[in-house]
């Protein structure tokens, strides 16, 4: 069952501006994140601008907005397809735990300077 959806745009140039502030990577992104982002060379920024638009649809969907936890605790992973999908740790699992979501499907896309994200949360059972 669903329990929720979230989606969020990015601007691709704004994320170009912070991507050489190792600040703003190491507050809202994971290890693997920014190794991910920085591996992308020129489309960094937009890799950059979709897994943010992807945090922020996860907290859409979850109904909480961002909350004290750290936007890092929503890990964009990777298969090796390349098939985007979520890892969360500590605040954002402990919130997905307690609203029973066992799973959340994420599709990114890029197009005319702007990243998108859309999340669906699935509840358990």
């Amino acid at each position: 069952m669903i329990a929720g959806v979230g989606i969020d745009l990015c601007e691709i140039s704004r994320m170009e501006k912070l991507l050489s502030d190792g600040r703003f990577l190491a507050r809202f992104f994971s290890l693997e994140e920014q190794s991910y982002i920085q591996s992308k060379g020129k489309t960094a920024a937009q890799s950059l601008a979709g897994i943010f638009a992807a945090k922020e649809a996860l907290t859409k969907a979850l109904g909480t907005g961002i909350v004290s936890g750290e936007l890092k605790d929503i890990c964009v992973l990777h298969d090796g397809a390349g098939m985007p999908y979520y890892e969360l740790r500590e605040t954002y699992a402990q919130i997905a735990e307690q609203r029973n979501v066992s799973s959340f499907f994420l599709s990114i896309t890029h197009e005319a300077g702007m990243a998108a994200a859309v999340c669906v949360a699935e509840r358990k059972g």
